[in-house]
């Protein structure tokens, strides 16, 4: 299998090509995103008019001791208050429904297209790459575009307003503004530079011991009968140091950063009360000017920090970008061609109406196919199965065995050569078409957290009380589903926990005949329970498979001895085949594995 390698997004250069893509996502949102611009904006000129309110009450109350304006004053600062209530209301509103539209909308696309990839994808892909997705990254993704552009859009005209303010008042101080801004700016990028780094680091070793936790509980029953207990810790161990290490060195940066554009923020503002405090002696100014630069140059320093951490956060948000897109746009290896999907429908429209029925004849025509160029799994393979057959497929690891269930399943399609279903190429028609008439047991069978009535009805979405007890009753659950307390109701648990495994396979079992499938794959499927509950549910299976194209990957050859057809791979080749007694007689390949394994059983029967 091809190993999977995530590709690092950690490219300093800002994106306009991946962010018009991410803003198409959300362009249904503009009313609010417009909005929450709109809102902050006014927010901003009530900040840059509050402190000018304040200066001329002082010029009026204290200088001119004019006390006639006290009632125009206290107007305004209601109103100014007022203001904030309302635009600071609407602003949180319109940015917080930005927020939870965005993550909802980027989450749909993602989850969308996760429907449309094959098993391919899946196969190689690992699901906590996935889970990141559609979680973190989609998280942080809209919150720089709902919070993060509007805290630039505040930032910005906040300064703007601010510096316009000053010059028209006095050029001379307003400059030491202007020579003190991209200092601050300069130190701040350093620093949040330096920080996100860090941070980028320990999130990805923070992934790295999520799935270290995750491993470890899950395979905690292997850790101690291997007793590999300290191993596991040590290795953890030297994950968690690094992640310390690097978190320390972003918090070092973090402690820097504050104090140092403080001092540089009020290094400004000394500079303002030093040339400004010589020109109120020297009457060039008046006291309510000064306190109006002083005011302002506190508030000015303010946004130029806060943008450049949206800066660096909307770096950091840039890789969440790229990584998102690069799901979203990810193309599926195997796809229906425009004709097929016309006529058939998609994955989510079925065109019903138009589906041939599946009556079961499957035929390889030199079929060739790999996982890895280098690693050829079958060269100018050829089987031909015909409808009603029960095809067992026996052989070593890595013969091929799963390969030839996941072609006939179009999980992966040929390279070269030929899948024919009912005399046709299966890429003629739709994959939907093809998966609804597939059912498929696993080795190990996957169970959602629901009742046990949700979990065989999953074949069969529509299907009744009646149907869901009528399959149980086929494969032999009924009775032990009826035993539990609330029978078809019973919750199974996350992963159906709180089953056993022949219980949990009896219900895939159920699950994969609701819909009467047309062909029926059974992979390793009865490997996880004992001979004695195997031979209890063969004549189920007998039962089950009759009528249907079925093929059996086992590995207990006690499991395919009632099989219409045998055939024993070695290295993506039929080395052998015929019927269970046609095998034996030859004495081979076949004949060695069952009598191995005939005396393996013999011993296990001998404990019941």
């Amino acid at each position: 299998m091809e190993e999977f390698r995530e590709e690092e997004f950690t490219s300093e250069k800002f994106s306009l090509k991946v962010w018009k893509k991410i803003f198409k996502l959300v362009i249904e949102d503009r009313k609010y995103i417009f909005l929450s611009i709109g809102s902050i904006t006014l927010v901003t000129l009530l900040d840059i008019a509050y402190p000018l309110v304040n200066a001329l009450a002082i010029n009026k109350f204290f200088d001119e001791k004019d006390y006639t304006y006290l009632p125009l004053f206290i107007v305004l600062y209601v109103l100014i208050a007022i203001g904030y209530g309302v635009f600071v209301r609407l602003f949180i509103k319109n940015a917080g429904t930005v927020e939870t539209n965005v993550g909802y909308k980027i989450r749909n696309e993602a989850f969308y297209k996760l429907q449309q990839l094959p098993f391919a994808y899946y196969d190689k892909t690992p699901a906590g790459w996935i889970m990141a997705r559609l979680t973190s990254d989609s998280r942080r993704l809209a919150s720089i575009i709902s919070w993060g552009l509007v805290d630039m859009v505040w930032g910005l005209s906040l300064m703007s307003g601010i510096l316009i303010a000053l010059y028209i008042i006095n050029y001379k101080l307003a400059l030491i503004l202007t020579v003190v801004t991209p200092i601050l700016f300069i130190a701040s990028l350093y620093f949040r530079k330096r920080i996100l780094k860090s941070y980028r680091k320990v999130r990805k070793i923070n992934s790295e011991i999520t799935g270290a936790y995750n491993e470890g509980i899950l395979g905690s029953k292997t850790t101690k009968t291997l007793v590999l207990e300290a191993n596991n810790f040590q290795e953890f161990e030297s994950k968690a140091s690094e992640m310390r290490k690097n978190s320390i060195r972003a918090v070092m940066f973090s402690s820097l950063f504050f104090p140092t554009l403080l001092v540089i923020s009020y290094a400004g503002i000394l500079m303002i009360i030093r040339f400004g405090g010589e020109m109120v002696i020297l009457d060039a100014i008046d006291a309510a000017i000064l306190y109006l630069f002083i005011n302002y140059s506190t508030q000015f320093f303010e946004p130029v920090m806060q943008l450049a951490s949206v800066l660096a956060e909307l770096q950091q948000a840039q890789a969440s970008a790229e990584r998102i897109m690069s799901l979203i746009e990810t193309e599926p290896e195997i796809k229906d061609r425009p004709d097929v999907i016309e006529k058939y429908g998609d994955i989510f429209t079925h065109k019903k109406e138009n589906w041939e029925p599946l009556i079961g004849d499957i035929e390889f025509q030199n079929v060739d196919f790999h996982y890895i160029p280098e690693e050829p799994i079958l060269s100018n393979f050829n089987l031909k199965v015909k409808a009603g057959t029960t095809v067992a497929i026996v052989g070593e690891t890595g013969s091929g065995k799963s390969t030839i269930v996941n072609l006939i399943c179009r999980f992966y399609e040929p390279v070269n050569g030929q899948i024919l279903i009912d005399g046709v190429d299966y890429r003629e028609r739709s994959q939907a078409w093809l998966h609804s008439n597939i059912g498929y047991v696993l080795q190990s069978p996957h169970l959602f957290n629901g009742t046990i009535f949700e979990n065989i009805a999953y074949g069969k979405k529509d299907a009744t009380l009646e149907e869901v007890v009528e399959a149980a009753k086929i494969v032999n659950a009924h009775d032990f589903i009826m035993a539990l307390p609330e029978g078809y109701n019973t919750n199974v648990g996350e992963g159906g926990a709180k089953l056993s495994v022949g219980e949990k396979q009896l219900i895939s079992f159920a699950r994969a005949i609701i819909a009467n499938p047309r062909i029926l794959i059974l992979d390793e499927a009865t490997s996880s329970i004992d001979t004695k509950t195997e031979d209890m549910i063969q004549k189920v299976i007998k039962k089950v498979l009759a009528g249907r194209t079925s093929f059996i990957i086992a590995h207990r050859l006690s499991t395919v001895r009632d099989a219409d057809l045998i055939i024993v791979l070695d290295k993506g080749k039929i080395i052998e085949h015929g019927t269970h007694q046609e095998l034996l007689a030859k004495r081979g390949e076949y004949f060695e594995l069952y009598k191995t394994q005939f005396i393996d059983e013999r011993i296990e029967m001998s404990k019941y």
